[in-house]
């Protein structure tokens, strides 16, 4: 499966152009690439040399930091052999902006992803398997 991943709010607080805090991201990541799952990368950040601007290198850095690796950054590499859209395809969407998608609301900032609640969720649409379950059919 392909899934696109927003980055800030959803992999670590809000704190752009900075880097945020860890929310709980990290593990719940390396279990879907470790399931076979593809991770796109979608977000805002950019780079502009201009600006001397380099958060999307900042953000996939991230990632390469935690040994979680990426499939695509802003697209998804198999899409341009049948659409010309900018929008990365993925089957699963990831972000914090999602209407659903479950949040903690901090005393100190903006609201992220509840990562324990979206690895519930990930258990119930069999997308990761319950590491909590005992199994009966041994």
């Amino acid at each position: 499966m392909d899934i696109v991943i927003d980055f800030d709010g959803t992999c670590v607080t809000h704190r752009y152009p900075e880097i945020g805090k860890e929310i709980g991201a990290t593990p719940v990541l390396r279990e879907l690439v470790d399931a076979g799952n593809r991770l796109i990368l979608s977000t805002m950040r950019s780079d502009d040399r201009k600006r001397r601007n380099r958060t999307l290198s900042d953000a996939v850095e991230w990632f390469r930091e935690r040994d979680i690796p990426l499939f695509g950054v802003q697209t998804n590499p198999t899409q341009q052999t049948w659409t010309s859209s900018p929008k990365a395809y993925g089957e699963l969407y990831i972000d914090d902006f999602a209407l659903g998608c479950p949040l903690v609301f901090p005393d100190d900032g903006p609201p992220y992803v509840d990562w324990k609640q979206v690895r519930r969720m990930l258990v119930e649409m069999e997308i990761l398997e319950d590491n909590n379950e005992q199994r009966t059919d041994l």
